[in-house]
């Protein structure tokens, strides 16, 4: 008989729409706020900015989460890695 190993991790690669769950509910925020302002403007080029904007938002959003590597702005390791205790002097002249 076959046994199947139980999957407990499975929201973390969650995609809702090719997104994840952090980005999919940032999206959904951004509809929920264009709906708003739909309703209460009576602008059709106003509705028009909201449609443009709210599609360019989901094609960054989806390049970003294609490419995490995008908004890394630290490397990933430091240049030095010791062990020793940092006293908070520094001996080197300047």
């Amino acid at each position: 008989m076959k046994k199947f190993e139980v999957y407990k991790n499975i929201r973390k690669r969650a995609v809702i729409f090719g997104l994840p769950i952090s980005l999919f509910a940032l999206m959904m925020m951004s509809i929920l706020a264009s709906l708003m302002v739909i309703i209460f403007s009576f602008s059709f080029v106003i509705i028009i900015g909201i449609f443009i904007f709210n599609a360019a938002l989901y094609v960054a959003l989806t390049r970003i989460s294609n490419n995490p590597q995008l908004f890394q702005l630290a490397k990933a390791f430091p240049k030095i890695i010791s062990n020793k205790r940092n006293s908070g002097f520094d001996y080197e002249q300047d």
